[in-house]
This record gives C-alpha cells, structure tokens and sequence, in this order.
C-alpha cells in the first residue's frame, strides 16, 4: 500500500480562538478575579499546547517529504504521487510505472506546451506583448506580479512562465497570439497529437483550467520533445529570474526547488498545482549517468513530490540492473519496477 505524507496546515490564532465578548463593569469583578485568572490560563496553556503539536508536525511531515534519508534506495519504492512514470530518456525503458495511463488534470505543467507552441510558430521572441483584463485569472481568483499593462517580451514571458509559473505570463502569450486565444489553444492540442498525446486536451495555457488533462506517458512524451528546445532548457532550469516591472526590477525563483540542489543535475523542469491535480512535477536529470525523464502527478503535500523526486533518484542509483517485473497493458516493461498496489489502466 502506498502511504501518502499528509502535512497538518499550520492553526492561526484567529482560527483557534473563539470571539470574546465585551467586559462589563462590575463590583464584583476582583471576587471573581482569581477563577477568571485560572480560566484563562488554561486556555493559553491549552492553545499553545496544541499550536505546538501542529508545528511539531509540520516539521516533521516536511523532513520527511525532503529528505527521503530513511529511504535506503533498496527496498521497493513508495511514492505519494498517485501517477508516476520514471523512464530512461535513451533506450525508452521503464524503471517506475504507476497509474501511467490515468487521465488527471495537470495543472502548469501545461506551460512546458505553451511554450513550445510559441517557439514553433516562429513569432518574434523580442516583440513586446501587453498583459491586459484579458489575463486575469477569473477561474480561479490567482494573484499575479505583472500588473495590468505590464508590457514585456515573448522571451521574458516564456521565461516567467516557465520559471515562476506565472500564470499572466502564460496567457499572455496565448491573448496575444496570431489568431487569438482559440486559434493558440487548437495548436496546442494539433502539438499534442503530433506527439502521440492520445489522452490528452487542453483548454488553456495557463493549467488553471482543470480540463487541461493528460497522462504520465503523454506527459512523457511532452517532456522528450520540450528537451528539445534551447528556450525551454535554459528557462525551465534556471534557478532565478529578474525582470523590469513597472521600472523596477522584480526577483523571481523556480518553483522546482530542486534546480537549487548541487546533488541534482537537471535538464529540464515544471512544476504544477491546482486543488483538481495536486501537486505535480516533471523532470529530465541525469541520475546514475543516464538522462531520465520523471513523471510524478497528483502528489498531496506541498513537498510530497519534492520526497518522491528524491527517492527516484535514490532507487535508481541503487537499482542499476535491469530486474524481473511486472508487465502493464500495453506498456511493455523491460526495467525497473511497477507499483503492484496501483491500479493499472
């Protein structure tokens, strides 16, 4: 059985304490003073008793999640990701395979197509485009640093999107498109199916619409060819991004806090979230000397897929060897693992 990290939220004091009312002043107020003092500082004793618990287990749920230390890279890998595919970029092998056919919104992973879209239509990457009401996120109600009428090149967007994610950025880039939204939508799905994408739609560029589906194998497939790309590599991998906003300059950083990592030699990046896809991640690295392409998809925990990357890179390090496994439908194995407690499609 495959045992997800679950992170407690951290309790603030306004959602601890219940609305007092207000004193009235009374005679007897100091005969009742010494039963009003202990009252009270059971309560305080109590809220910080349980705010300690909470932060106590955040921190240990996050450790946990990063660490992977207790993971001795022998023993079969558990991943919290619902969906998950790990493949040798080379020979196509399979090392990990779990849920790989499930179709499952994915949140800004979307950005990876949105950006090759841009780069294949030959649009000038030096033009400046202007974010306009046309990108506010209405959807799903995301805040945004580019302020209305923020005028920035095709690059510097493509850089932001695929950096920092930025969710104006993305759409940007689609509002502005020769022929529009629609017309920049339907090529992304043509890029799609030019891949092999079978199971996969899109709906926007941004990832925040949920009907952006896909699955770990098409998202695979996405990412080989998105490797392809000089503009994509360099942005998706690079670890912090300044830009002028407003005649100021704005400091951005990779939401893949991996990129920051010395132990990780990464090729290419994206994260994703959004309530309907949980937390998400795909990668090509380099892991013991090969190029691989990891997959992992609907992680809860903000730092369960962050876990998960690391314990990949572990299993594989210590798993060189082809080994007997089982075979998926469709999906011929010939290395690796697949999770037998998965439901396989």
């Amino acid at each position: 059985m495959v045992v997800g990290l679950v992170l407690v939220p951290f309790e603030s004091e306004a959602a601890s304490k219940k609305p007092r009312k207000s004193a009235t002043v009374s005679t007897a107020k100091h005969k009742a003073s010494a039963k009003s003092s202990r009252i009270k500082s059971q309560r305080v004793t109590k809220y910080k008793s349980s705010r300690m618990s909470v932060k106590l287990r955040k921190s240990s749920a996050i450790n946990q999640a990063y660490a992977a230390d207790d993971y001795d890279g022998i023993s079969p890998l558990n991943l919290a990701s619902a969906k998950a595919l790990v493949i040798n970029q080379n020979t196509n092998e399979i090392i990990y395979a779990k849920n790989t056919n499930a179709p499952t919104p994915i949140a800004s992973v979307t950005k990876l197509m949105t950006a090759m879209v841009i780069l294949d239509s030959g649009v000038s990457l030096q033009e400046e485009v202007t974010v306009t009401n046309a990108d506010v996120d209405y959807l799903k109600g995301t805040s945004s640093r580019l302020p209305i009428g923020t005028r920035l090149t095709r690059d510097e967007l493509i850089n932001l999107a695929l950096i920092a994610s930025e969710n104006r950025a993305a759409s940007a880039l689609a509002t502005t498109y020769p022929g529009g939204r629609a017309q920049f939508i339907r090529e992304m799905n043509q890029k799609a199916l030019s891949l092999g994408m079978i199971n996969t739609h899109f709906s926007d560029s941004t990832g925040l619409d949920s009907s952006n589906v896909s699955t770990a194998e098409d998202l695979a497939k996405m990412v080989n060819a998105a490797y392809q790309y000089d503009v994509i590599r360099n942005a998706s991998t690079t670890s912090s991004y300044d830009v002028y906003l407003s005649n100021r300059p704005a400091h951005f950083n990779n939401t893949n806090s991996l990129v920051r990592n010395s132990d990780w030699v990464i090729g290419l990046s994206k994260t994703g979230f959004i309530n309907e896809a949980g937390r998400c991640l795909v990668m090509q690295a380099q892991l013991a000397g090969e190029p691989v392409i990891i997959v992992l998809l609907d992680s809860f925990g903000k730092y369960s897929r962050i876990g998960d990357a690391n314990r990949v890179r572990k299993w594989v390090e210590h798993n060189t060897e082809p080994k007997p496994t089982q075979d998926l439908d469709a999906v011929p194995i010939t290395l690796g693992q697949v999770d037998s407690t998965a439901q396989l499609n």
